[in-house]
């Protein structure tokens, strides 16, 4: 089953019956009016509206969710939504849970939910990944324009500006709004000016290109009793020293929420350390049992936004909430913290 049939009835009533276990035969299509949804489907004794997108990018799922609730709205229609992909991932998930919607995708994978029904079908995998290329929008120096938007969503900002405040070329900034724009994450003023559209969905479409494990970190131990006096003992060493550096992670959750204890002290620094700094802070390298890592960035645009808590150089919210993403201990539960509590913004547009 191609991704280019997505959006046929026979596909999309296939699909449901299968989740359903319902043989097709038994589902009835209640037809759809001009400009509707893609299929209106009664079975299990529930009514669903299905839209299905051939992408399943952050952008995408937000114009499935804003089209399924403008026909339940305009139809008054008593139905569960449902969002249709070749693969839904952990961001569009998300999005669909946050908006109270439904998901099938192609795999298989399904999470349904109504009166006198829940289905929730996952882990299995994606057998429609894209080759290619991948868009560069947010490489490590692209992502320079994103975090720049996120960090000051309510501002608007010509490009030669943004250029100079995120020191890139204005030819290549030009470049990166440009698919910013057509992926409707940015708007353009009659001034020529741009600004984020909504915030919480540009953020949503990094943080599922987004990859931690892309930077360069060394892993070893010092002595410490918890996280909190490892990162104090690391900010003041890095402070006399005269070193540049920013704490990420779990460490940045701590301090701007008192959220969880942690274990694991995770520090960028721009450039690689020395001999004898390991040695001053007692750092012996090893993964076994890792407490510290020393991380070296892929673009030097993770220290945008950085500020001092508690004495310690801590990077922004966004990134510190990028950064949480695919750790152990408590960092989804922390991210999420983060998020309600300095980065959830409404639609500016």
């Amino acid at each position: 089953m191609a991704s280019a049939t997505i959006h046929s009835e026979q596909v999309l009533l296939q699909l449901l019956g299968t989740v359903l276990g319902v043989k097709p035969g038994n589902i009835q299509s209640r037809g759809l009016e001009q400009n509707g949804a893609d299929g209106l489907f009664e079975a299990a004794r529930c009514r669903f509206v299905l839209e299905a997108k051939s992408a399943s990018d952050a952008a995408s799922i937000d114009r499935a969710i804003q089209q399924l609730r403008s026909y339940l709205r305009d139809h008054k229609a008593k139905a569960i939504g449902v969002i249709v992909v070749p693969y839904m991932g952990e961001v569009g998930r998300r999005m669909c849970r946050e908006a109270g919607m439904g998901w099938l995708d192609l795999a298989g994978n399904a999470y349904l939910s109504g009166p006198g029904l829940r289905i929730d079908i996952q882990g299995r995998p994606n057998r429609f990944r894209r080759r290619g290329r991948p868009s560069d929008l947010f490489a490590p120096k692209s992502s320079r324009v994103a975090r720049w938007l996120l960090l000051n969503p309510d501002k608007s900002i010509r490009q030669g500006e943004l250029a100079a405040a995120v020191g890139l070329g204005g030819g290549f900034v030009s470049r990166i709004v440009k698919q910013l724009a057509e992926r409707e994450l940015v708007v353009r003023e009659e001034s020529g000016a741009v600004k984020v559209r909504d915030a919480a969905l540009l953020l949503n479409a990094w943080r599922e290109r987004y990859d931690f494990f892309r930077h360069e970190a060394l892993k070893g131990v010092i002595a410490a009793r918890s996280g909190d006096e490892g990162l104090q003992r690391l900010a003041s060493v890095f402070e006399s020293e005269k070193i540049p550096y920013a704490a990420t992670g779990m460490g940045v959750a701590w301090l701007l929420s008192h959220f969880a204890a942690f274990r694991r002290v995770m520090v960028y620094l721009k450039q690689a350390p020395s001999a004898s700094l390991l040695e001053k802070i007692g750092f012996r390298e090893g993964e076994a049992g890792a407490n510290v890592w020393l991380v070296l960035p892929n673009d030097e645009g993770v220290f945008l936004g950085e500020e001092a808590r508690e004495g310690v150089r801590c990077v922004s919210p966004v990134q510190a909430y990028l950064d949480l993403k695919g750790h152990p201990e408590r960092a989804e539960e922390a991210a999420e913290r983060l998020r309600e509590q300095y980065l959830n913004r409404s639609r500016h547009a």
